[in-house]
């Protein structure tokens, strides 16, 4: 039989935000009417961050009035310096409510994407030092208190969202509607007045889709022209862990040569996608599923050991990317518990890093103060008619009293009889707490 060891003296790193996400929980703190919310199951999740892209999408936030700069500033012949000038009423509300969760807000400075046969919003600004200063006064509305605003610690700010998802010759550019030369101007001179105005705050983006031809332009004419970028962030939606690792190699190597050496690499969208022609409504069903759960959890355990220094999931809005909560209830999906679990892993001391390695078992395993163990364990396969069951041993080393939970095709995160001798389905994911 197998085993997985693991040698409790020897601990590795901190434990990193993986279980971070784009957008918070549905609640509403302003009326009387909460007959729907998942603000208590999203708090449990100890997300430490959520990113508000796309969050004007959602009616459950305050859709078409809510994060973008269109927004937040709706005129922009404005004078950007007067508070009355600015709507913030919606966004704070969205906002306070990601705090009582428990969540900072990762602030994506910028607009949502467009799908529409016309662009309203994703067009080059008319003014780029004027879009700046309005993206000033928000962070000031947010940390300093400016326009009725709040103290907030708020530390990532983002500017923009996939500026290359689409080429300079398409006639469809849903997120970036201008060239790349304009976009490395505009970057340019928003990342400059921003870090000068607020030295302490994280300073970054430009969130890129997946072209890292484009990204190594972008580091380098970046470096040319001196530009301090605090973290870059990039995006990938594929099946295996195996992509998003060597997605995260190449984009710390492009970071180390052209010199950011200290940028954070976040990636702050990513899920379980097969494809986005035939196979998407089946990767879809897969993200509802105990296979999205399996994935979830694998790309957290991979990710730990690896260059990447946050995971945002996207996406925990009420959407067809959200594997955690029911679309139509709130309810929590199988794809919850991943990011429930995970949660535990911040009372640990540091990770204890597996002795060895066994096919598609993702192992994360930390200890307490007290030597407590804690671990989650996925079996994740993208080999839907060949997988099979898999029996193997944990050993940590000496005996222990844990409870064991477990999510597959028929368990949805319910406590099975405690053992360290695990058979488990393929896409299934096991946690043990010790007691």
């Amino acid at each position: 039989m197998d085993v997985l060891r693991f040698d409790l003296s020897r601990q590795g790193n901190a434990f990193k935000p993986l279980n971070a996400v784009n957008n918070g929980p549905c609640h509403k703190r302003h009326a009387n009417d909460q007959w729907l919310t998942n603000l208590a199951d999203y708090k449990a999740a100890r997300i430490p961050y959520a990113r508000n892209h796309d969050a004007s999408f959602c009616d459950a936030y305050g859709s078409e009035h809510t994060v973008d700069i269109s927004a937040v500033f709706p005129n922009f012949d404005a004078d950007p310096t007067l508070p009355e000038n600015y709507d913030f009423t919606v966004t704070d509300e969205y906002t306070a409510v990601t705090l009582d969760a428990g969540t900072k807000t990762f602030y994506r400075l910028g607009q949502k994407i467009e799908h529409y046969i016309k662009k309203y919003h994703t067009l080059p600004p008319k003014d780029f030092h004027k879009w700046a200063v309005v993206c000033e006064h928000v962070i000031r509305h947010y940390t300093e208190g400016w326009a009725n605003g709040y103290h907030y610690d708020m530390p990532y700010w983002e500017i923009w969202n996939e500026p290359e998802l689409d080429t300079d010759e398409s006639t469809n550019k849903r997120c970036w509607g201008g060239t790349t030369a304009e976009f490395f101007d505009f970057y340019e001179i928003v990342a400059k007045h921003l870090k000068a105005c607020f030295p302490h705050l994280k300073i970054g983006g430009p969130a890129i889709a997946h072209g890292m031809e484009w990204a190594d332009a972008f580091l380098g004419e970046m470096r040319k022209r001196k530009v301090e970028i605090d973290f870059f962030s990039w995006h990938i939606y594929r099946p295996t862990t195996t992509q998003m690792l060597n997605r995260a190699d190449t984009v710390r190597s492009l970071l180390d040569k052209h010199g950011y050496t200290e940028t954070e690499s976040i990636l702050n969208e990513w899920n379980y996608v097969r494809g986005w022609v035939e196979d998407f409504v089946y990767s879809i069903e897969c993200i509802i599923s105990e296979k999205g759960a399996a994935f979830t959890a694998a790309c957290m355990a991979a990710a730990q050991p690896s260059s990447i220094d946050m995971l945002m999931y996207y996406d925990a809005r009420p959407c067809i990317f959200n594997g955690l909560f029911d679309y139509y209830t709130y309810r929590p999906l199988k794809g919850y518990y991943p990011f429930y679990w995970y949660g535990h892993f911040y009372d640990c001391e540091k990770e204890i890093p597996a002795e060895n390695a066994l096919p598609d078992i993702y192992p994360l395993c930390g200890a307490d103060v007290n030597g407590k163990v804690t671990a989650m364990i996925a079996y994740y396969t993208e080999q839907d008619d060949v997988a099979k069951d898999k029996t193997f041993t944990l050993n940590f080393g000496r005996d222990g009293d844990f409870e064991v939970w477990l999510v597959d095709k028929d368990h949805t995160a319910e406590k099975i009889a405690p053992t360290l001798t695990l058979t488990l389905k393929p896409n299934s994911v096991v946690f043990l707490k010790e007691k």
